[in-house]
C-alpha cells in the first residue's frame, strides 16, 4: 500500500482536483496551499508576502550572501527550508496526497511512495481553465497557464536541480486530456492499494 502520493502537474491539467478525488476514496490527508498556511504560522511570516513567494525563485540572491544564514537568505530562500520541513513531517505520518511544492524530490528516499505527473494538451488546459475562470478573457488566462508553467519549472530547477516534467523524478505521467481526471484518479488509486 502507498502511503504517500505526490503530484506535480501543469497548470489547468486537473492535478488538484485529482488529488483530492485520490485523498477522498482512499481516505488520506490532502495537502496543497494548506503547506503554505502552515509554514507561514511556524516561520511568523505574513501570509500575504508568503503566498506572493509560493512556488517561485528569488531573483535577488547574491553571491556575498552567506548560504548558511537563514535570516539574511531571500524569503522564498526560507520558504522553501520551512516548507521542506512541513512536507517531511506530513510525510512521516504517511496516509497523505501532497500537491506540488516538489514534494517528489523531498520525500524522494522516503518508503511507501507513489510519485507522479500531471499534464494535459494545452489547448485542453485552456478550455479547462475557461470553464473554471468564466470571467477571465482567454488570452489572459492563455498568458496565465504559460507563466505559471514557466514559474513551476525554474522552481524545480533551482530547488531540486532537476527538470519539472521529466519521466526520471516520476513513477507515472498521466494525460488528464486524454484519461480524464476521474480516470486518472481511478488508475492512482489502485496503484496505491497494491503492495
Amino acid at each position: 500500500m502507498k502511503k504517500i502520493i505526490t503530484i506535480s502537474r501543469e497548470f489547468g491539467a486537473g492535478g488538484g482536483e485529482m488529488g483530492r478525488l485520490i485523498a477522498k476514496t482512499l481516505n488520506y490527508e490532502y495537502y496543497d496551499k494548506e503547506i503554505i498556511l502552515r509554514a507561514a504560522r511556524e516561520s511568523n511570516v505574513d501570509i500575504e508576502r508568503l503566498l506572493k513567494w509560493d512556488e517561485k525563485v528569488p531573483m535577488d540572491f547574491g553571491f556575498a550572501q552567506s548560504l548558511f544564514d537563514f535570516y539574511n537568505r531571500p524569503l522564498s530562500d526560507r520558504l522553501f527550508d520551512i516548507q521542506q520541513q512541513v512536507i517531511r513531517e506530513i510525510g512521516e505520518k504517511g496516509n497523505c496526497v501532497i500537491v506540488g511544492r516538489n514534494a517528489n524530490m523531498i520525500l524522494k528516499e522516503f518508503d511507501y511512495t507513489l510519485h507522479l505527473f500531471v499534464h494535459a494538451d494545452h489547448h485542453w488546459r485552456l478550455e479547462r481553465m475557461k470553464k473554471k475562470m468564466p470571467n477571465q478573457k482567454e488570452a489572459k488566462i492563455n498568458e496565465q497557464i504559460h507563466a505559471i508553467d514557466r514559474t513551476r519549472k525554474k522552481y524545480c530547477s533551482h530547488y531540486t536541480n532537476t527538470e519539472f516534467g521529466v519521466a526520471d523524478y516520476y513513477d507515472i505521467s498521466l494525460n488528464t486530456g486524454t484519461i480524464g481526471i476521474e480516470n486518472c484518479a481511478d488508475i492512482i488509486c489502485n496503484l496505491a492499494r497494491q503492495k
